[in-house]
């Protein structure tokens, strides 16, 4: 058997492993925008499954600012920011999100992924010492990983065990303590009050990446970081992604005039990488002012979140403690939890699976998510199909 031929040998076993496990994963593939009622190869959804949660991705807007920032830069970023792709689209966004965040500056990263990896590896080395909470996002336990710095993971939101290891571990170098903001599969927001608390009194630094808080938490959608009234001192790394809330894409790292220039000189995915799209850049500017400025939308979710908890208290059904648009309805077994969302999809309705090892074992789940498009309506539709899919459930088993 030649090279090849027997890696893929070798591959297939895992992938069929996998698949009997209930763990195999599969795309969709969209033939719409992102909004509530979405076109698939095969069907038309009702969808609540995407991260849009202002609605801002399929905004006319938007559309609109994203084709004219492409008519005025080009479509490509064409280099690295060092090189020569730092355009002024880039330049404008980053002073807009540093007032926002009010912090004295902003740095845009490609993706929220690499904006993790960039901060932990600038800032940390062996000498280090980083905290992170169990649940946090795989690009910052990957990003802890590969910092080369002693690397611990406390119990979920467990702040006591936490101060604990800072009160008893003993170190030369520096201390990061790194959490989600909003936790993506469970929902719940982390207490960064106590965290920040923490932090001061220990001499470590908290790193929040709010990704899923940003445009949702706070009364004008500045996050976490607004909704607990932490300034640059008390939480002096912040991270934000702009492909959900902002309805774009790309992130930021928000904080202070040495943290940015010292993210610019060592921080790996951003000094090697292409730089944004401009026009993404120069769209995003619109998605900010309408975040800001159309707090309707934040009211309306809200009220939507909360018809949809009362609408699952009623049916019984078995969902997590959340006030955020994640809203997690555990099933249990990785099966279980596709045949739920087959079921949904069967009526209509679009729910993601989520399972092992995204979540923890005999925790596989539907990640329900609510956007400010939704209408009431349709939630009361999603609450009527859940019924009729639990009932099926009970019957089978």
């Amino acid at each position: 058997m030649r090279a090849g031929q027997r890696l893929d040998a070798e591959l297939k076993a895992s992938l069929e492993i996998r698949q009997r496990q209930g763990l195999y994963r599969q795309r969709q593939t969209l033939y719409s925008p992102q909004q509530p009622q979405v076109r698939l190869l095969d069907q038309t959804c009702l969808a609540f499954c995407s991260n849009d949660y202002l609605g801002l991705a399929a905004d006319p807007r938007v559309v609109s600012a994203l084709k004219e920032g492409a008519a005025r830069y080009g479509v490509g970023g064409g280099a690295s920011h060092l090189v020569s792709g730092h355009s002024y689209a880039h330049h404008a966004l980053e002073e807009a999100l540093a007032e926002f965040t009010q912090r004295p500056r902003a740095l845009l990263f490609s993706s929220g992924y690499m904006a993790n990896l960039g901060v932990l590896t600038a800032l940390l080395s062996a000498q280090d010492r980083v905290y992170q909470d169990r649940l946090n996002h795989a690009s910052l336990l990957d990003g802890g990983r590969l910092s080369a710095a002693r690397f611990r993971r406390y119990p979920h939101q467990d702040v006591q065990r936490l101060a604990q290891w800072l009160q008893q571990d003993e170190t030369s170098g520096r201390r990061l303590v790194v959490t989600d903001g909003v936790f993506s599969m469970d929902g719940d927001v982390a207490r960064l009050d106590d965290l920040a608390r923490i932090c001061h009194a220990e001499n470590a630094y908290l790193m929040v990446d709010d990704a899923h808080g940003f445009g949702v938490l706070g009364q004008q959608g500045g996050g976490c970081a607004e909704a607990f009234n932490l300034n640059v001192d008390e939480l002096p790394i912040l991270i934000g992604t702009l492909g959900k809330a902002f309805g774009t894409a790309g992130a930021f790292v928000a904080g202070s005039e040495t943290l940015i220039e010292t993210l610019i000189q060592f921080a790996r995915p951003y000094i090697y990488t292409t730089s944004l799209p401009p026009a993404v850049a120069h769209a995003t500017l619109t998605s900010l002012q309408l975040l800001r400025e159309e707090g309707h939308r934040r009211e309306h979710l809200r009220q939507l979140i909360q018809q949809f908890r009362t609408g699952c208290q009623a049916l019984g059904l078995n969902l997590m403690p959340s006030s955020t648009p994640i809203q997690p309805l555990v099933v249990g077994s990785a099966q279980a939890a596709l045949a739920m969302s087959d079921a949904l999809r069967a009526r209509g309705i679009w729910v993601t699976a989520i399972r092992p090892p995204t979540v923890p074992e005999g925790t596989a789940r539907l990640r329900v998510t609510l956007t400010a498009s939704h209408t009431s309506e349709q939630v009361d539709r999603l609450l009527n199909a859940l019924a009729q899919a639990s009932r099926v459930d009970n019957d089978q088993s």
